[in-house]
């Protein structure tokens, strides 16, 4: 299966591209230069592959939650990429490429995903891996203030930015913790494995599909 991944929802930029015997990615931690780079990044791993878009079976992209603008650019470049080549596209939740990150990096069982929201909120949830290895969401992706975020029961590990963004309101469910932050940006090389699966078994959309999903419905706040 060949994936190429694009990811732009936290201040992480990344872009991967797997298939038989290959896993290439790029990634960079750059605010307001996902605009820039993502392209660049997709047409040097392209380039190292010796692959075109159609010798892909798919793309795929961190579909959210996320910041509103990096989701936006990372869906409209998958967007335009899939109607040029024709290619069906997947949108992975980024928290749940977030867990599957931690179990990557440091072969996490549980995890309890808190990413930054801006407006002192948080989006979070918690996941454990299936008999695939692929995460499952144990409630729902939600967007809450932080001190609202619940830790699942048993072992868990945390990951994601908001621990870093708001340690004093999530000190008290940070302590129940097993071990430290385990993965603090979504990758797009996690992104490509978890569509990788989808796209086996049939589970993918066209150009059309690839649509952030912001799970807070209120995009602007007036000032009090």
């Amino acid at each position: 299966m060949r994936i190429l991944a694009l990811d732009a929802a936290t201040e992480g930029c990344s872009a991967a591209l797997i298939g038989p015997d290959l896993a290439l990615s790029r990634f960079e931690v750059a605010p307001r230069r996902h605009a820039d780079l993502l392209l660049p990044m997709a047409e040097e791993l392209l380039a190292e592959a010796g692959w075109s878009l159609h010798d892909l079976d798919a793309l795929a992209f961190g579909r959210g939650p996320g910041a509103f603008t990096g989701l936006r650019i990372a869906a409209g470049l998958i967007q335009g990429l899939a109607l040029g080549a024709d290619l069906s596209v997947v949108g992975i939740s980024d928290l749940a490429a977030l867990a599957a990150g931690a179990r990557r990096s440091a072969g996490v069982n549980r995890c309890l995903v808190v990413n930054d929201a801006r407006m002192q909120e948080v989006y979070w949830a918690a996941y454990d891996f299936d008999d695939r290895d692929e995460p499952r969401c144990l409630g729902e992706e939600q967007v809450a203030p932080p001190a609202a975020v619940v830790a699942p029961a048993g072992e868990w590990y945390p990951a994601g930015n908001g621990w870093m963004a708001y340690p004093e309101a999530l000190a008290t469910v940070h302590a129940a913790a097993n071990g430290p932050v385990a993965a603090i940006h979504p990758h797009a090389l996690d992104i490509a494995r978890l569509a990788a699966s989808r796209v086996a078994r049939g589970d993918a959309g066209s150009a059309a599909d690839a649509i952030p999903v912001y799970v807070r419905d209120q995009v602007a706040r007036k000032s009090a």
